[in-house]
């Protein structure tokens, strides 16, 4: 098995296997690229993601400049995601985003981790574990969300919060590590 299907798998792999470095840095390029332009350059923003990303639905916009570990390859926005500024989605495994999410800056949203076990650290391995964000879901200033973290639809995740467990849909999480304060109500209540 090469290293890039154990990565695809969630497995513990070489990050630093020459495969996985030449297909990023291909992509890291394109990423260059990219937040090289002018924020009127709305068109071509929007081909970027829906060339670039895993998936891309419509009306969605990025406030430059974007960071991705691989380019965007691993992310699935839903119709209508808004990022501000200084996104960071480290995509080495899956990022998935419903609709009308809305990132506030300095976002991070992580899906690489290393082993607890000190032997693999020292041997730089890696495993990824994919991250589920819920349609109407708003993430605040500078929210860090950890791999393998699934938050659901219509919650707000408040500003500096550390999102280190799921957190249900309809509700308010905040804090280090977030915890939820209270329900949001919906339409129907």
């Amino acid at each position: 098995m090469t290293e890039f299907e154990k990565m695809e798998q969630g497995l513990n792999f070489d990050p630093c296997d020459e495969d996985i470095l030449r297909q990023q840095r291909v992509l890291q390029d394109k990423l260059w690229v990219f937040n090289q332009l002018k924020p009127s350059d709305i068109a071509e923003k929007e081909a970027y993601m829906k060339e670039n990303f895993a998936a891309c639905g419509e009306d969605c916009y990025i406030e430059l400049p974007f960071h991705a570990n691989w380019g965007g390859s691993h992310v699935h926005f839903g119709d209508g995601v808004y990022a501000n500024s200084n996104l960071t989605l480290v995509d080495d495994g899956h990022i998935y985003v419903g609709n009308r999410v809305m990132f506030g800056p300095n976002v991070t949203v992580a899906t690489a981790n290393h082993p607890l076990e000190p032997d693999l650290r020292r041997q730089g391995l890696q495993y990824n574990r994919d991250v589920t964000i819920g349609e109407n879901t708003w993430l605040g200033a500078g929210v860090i969300v950890v791999p393998g973290v699934t938050i659901g639809k219509n919650t707000v995740i408040g500003a500096g919060s550390v999102v280190t467990k799921d957190i249900p849909d309809n509700v308010l999480a905040v804090g280090v590590p977030a915890r939820v304060i209270r329900e949001i109500p919906t339409e129907k209540d």
